[in-house]
Order: structure tokens, then sequence, then C-alpha cells
């Protein structure tokens, strides 16, 4: 797994591509977005156009870091997720905590109408409460 962070404007991009499986990604990365919080970004976009697959390391850091991003008023927006990802993640229900969307450009636009809406609070709820889901576009395989 490669994970290149960048910045657009206040929202932290962070770019994964690779397999997501067991081995020290997940902790690295739960470090990084820990790290980007207490630093005081508030705003993650992770963008998984190429990750081709996805085990439970990936889904355990994806949850953990979506109670993270709760615990601290921060937002979450998932971007370009493949067909087989997004079956992963709908076969365990993880799909209604997130919002997903189709691209880069999606997720920060996405981003930018939660903030300007003042739904910042809305966009990440504690862990048990579903959020509605932004699926995207039905794609081909």
């Amino acid at each position: 797994m490669r994970i290149a962070i960048r910045f657009k404007d206040d929202v932290s991009v962070v770019v994964l591509s690779g397999k997501f499986v067991a081995g020290s990604d997940g902790p690295f990365l739960r470090q990084k977005v820990r790290d980007l919080i207490d630093a005081g970004t508030r705003k993650f976009l992770f963008d998984f156009t190429e990750v081709p697959y996805i085990d439970s390391t990936g889904l355990g850091f994806l949850a953990g870091s979506r109670e993270l991003a709760a615990e601290n008023q921060a937002l979450m927006v998932l971007a370009g997720m493949n067909p087989h990802v997004q079956r992963i993640l709908d076969g365990v229900k993880l799909s209604q905590f997130f919002e997903l969307v189709t691209d880069e450009a999606a997720g920060l636009a996405r981003i930018e109408q939660l903030t300007s809406a003042g739904k910042s609070d809305k966009a990440t709820k504690p862990a048990g409460q579903p959020r509605a889901r932004k699926r995207p576009q039905d794609r081909a395989e």
C-alpha cells in the first residue's frame, strides 16, 4: 500500500494505492490521521481510486478513523471506491456510515457543501448511528 497525503486548501487528501491488506498499513495510516487531527485538520478526503482490494485491516482502519473523526468533529469523505471494494463495504454494512462519492472533485465539492451548510457535525456521526449514504454511480466492472 502506498500512501500520499497532500492538502487542497484546508482539506487533507489522502491518496491510497495498492491492496489494503494485513500488515503495518492500517496502524500507520490511523496514526497519520491522528497526527493530522492533532495538528488541526478537520476535513479529510480519502481517495481509493487505486485500491483494488481491501481486507479486515483496511476495514478496521476505516471504522477507527471514522470514530476518531467523529470524536473530533472532523469531516471524512471516501472517494473512488471500485465496485469490488464497494461490495466489501456493503457486505459488512459499513457503507452506511460514510459519505461516498465518485472521485476527488466530487469529494471536495461534498466537503465544501457540508461545511458551507453548517453540517460538519452531521458528517461523521458517533458509532451506531448510520449516515444516509451517497453511493458512487454504478460502474461496469
